[in-house]
């Protein structure tokens, strides 16, 4: 088989999603940068609801994150990211459904797109998109904490799975931010779990590698899909 190609844009939350779980894996792939033909018909025809990532493997090409990752952990070898237990998979599908609705729209569509990628790009910041988010946001965190009490190093216990992997690219915008920097102490053991996972050959490898640039094809979001109250 050939080595998979991962679709999307450097900064993306969802791209490192993936990216994380192939390079904890140790498996080797491409990163194609879909950033100069984002909303175009190239990029169209990879992702019809002009999104990413996209995943292209061999005869396979899948959109949508979860179903990548799923499809990663199963298709490749080494250690597994989905828990045998039946009952431990309901709590990771669980996760990945919560940042997915609950996480990632608060964290980064609202916040961290108004604090970092708008003005990165020249655009001011709507203060009542950020004054809608940050209640949520608390509210988010204060359940991740709940789940953490349990001591253990990951979220769902001792061993790493695809839900730990999936929260992080959020929580690691999110820190970037002002109100992020202001929050998270209040949340003592998901900050101990966000240096665990902070500290991941994985973590450190991605992170390394990505240039933060401004994301230009972002300012085509300020009217689209910029969330209005």
């Amino acid at each position: 088989m050939s080595d998979p190609i991962v679709y999307g844009f450097p900064r993306s939350t969802f791209v490192n999603i993936v990216r994380l779980i192939l390079t904890h894996k140790g498996v080797a792939y491409q990163f194609h940068d879909l950033e100069p033909v984002m909303g175009k018909p190239d990029h169209l025809a990879l992702h019809p609801f002009n999104r990413v990532p996209i995943l292209r493997h061999d005869d396979l090409t899948v959109y949508e994150t979860s179903a990548i990752a799923a499809y990663v952990d199963e298709a490749f070898g080494g250690v597994s990211l989905t828990p045998k237990d039946i009952k431990a998979r309901a709590r990771m599908n669980q996760w990945i459904s919560a940042v997915n609705n609950y996480y990632y729209p608060y964290m980064i569509y609202h916040v961290t797109h108004e604090r970092l990628v708008f003005p990165e790009l020249g655009i001011a910041s709507d203060e009542k998109v950020v004054a809608h988010a940050l209640p949520k946001v608390e509210t988010a965190l204060s359940v991740a904490e709940r789940q953490l009490a349990h001591g253990k190093d990951f979220l769902l216990g001792d061993e790493l799975s695809i839900a730990d992997f999936y929260l992080l690219p959020s929580t690691f915008a999110f820190s970037l931010t002002a109100e992020g920097q202001s929050m998270y102490p209040k949340f003592p053991a998901f900050c101990r779990w966000r240096e665990r996972m902070d500290h991941l050959p994985a973590t450190q490898r991605l992170r390394a590698s990505v240039q933060r640039l401004p994301i230009e094809h972002a300012r085509e979001w300020a009217t689209s899909h910029r969330p209005k109250y």
